[in-house]
């Protein structure tokens, strides 16, 4: 009897087309920011032509839009699924502040074309960050502050203005990033070596527990049990979602 061996379709070609351009898109805009970046390069890292680029994206600003949101796009699944997590609402938040650090430290990728979104932002330049508000980051940050209520509203939580809780949640990794640099001039600490890294992600939730929990002791454990079930990833390119030493 003959196998008959399946064939893709035009669509399944189409899709991984377009994938291969996403993910050598991603990676061009992270290292070079929107005007730094080169279609000629994407192209060729993705395995077509430009005209096949532009068939696709009809333009790099459509293609930045688009590199970005797909990259948005899984992280904001993950972070949901952390904040749907069927526990209290403050363990949540400790799950949450801890994929954010990690998220940070482990695709650097998603991390830089954040960034440079921010600077345009600041300036109020043109930015693809906005489209994706309601789609992304509006459920997010609505999902976040629900827990932080709810926590209050419950008793485990500290009675306090419900944004802080956010704002203390996600506060210090973007601090310890940001001031890396040169907190690294100031203390000759590498900053960014595993062991650095591990003790502070440990010491963030270790502190939240003991400071946004009205039982002090119930948030140590809490801090302690999502800890331990929550290995540090490695670092990955997210676009490619290879994972690389560093």
């Amino acid at each position: 009897m003959t196998t008959s061996i399946p064939t893709r379709s035009n669509a399944d070609r189409a899709d991984q087309t377009r994938t291969r351009i996403l993910d050598a898109a991603t990676r061009e805009f992270s290292a070079n920011g929107l005007a730094g970046a080169r279609t000629e390069r994407i192209a060729e890292a993705a395995g077509v032509n430009k005209a096949l680029l532009y068939y696709y994206y009809r333009s790099k600003d459509a293609l930045y839009a688009a590199a970005l949101e797909a990259v948005a796009t899984r992280i904001a699944v993950a972070s949901m699924g952390v904040l749907g997590r069927e526990c209290s609402a403050g363990e949540r938040l400790l799950r949450s502040a801890l994929n954010h650090f990690d998220r940070i430290y482990s695709q650097p990728v998603f991390q830089t074309l954040m960034q440079q979104e921010m600077v345009r932002l600041r300036k109020g330049e043109a930015n693809a960050l906005s489209p994706l508000v309601d789609k992304l980051f509006r459920p997010m940050g609505e999902r976040m502050m629900a827990a932080a209520e709810e926590g209050i509203r419950l008793g485990e939580l500290i009675p306090v203005e419900a944004s802080q809780l956010m704002y203390a949640t996600l506060g210090p990794n973007v601090f310890y990033f940001l001031s890396a640099p040169l907190m690294r001039l100031i203390s000759e600490m590498e900053v960014f070596h595993p062991s650095a890294l591990e003790f502070r992600r440990k010491a963030t939730v270790e502190f939240l527990g003991q400071s946004i929990f009205m039982d002090r002791e119930h948030g140590a454990r809490l801090a302690a049990m999502v800890l331990a079930d929550t290995p540090m990833p490695e670092q990955i390119d997210l676009a490619s979602n290879r994972f690389r030493n560093g």
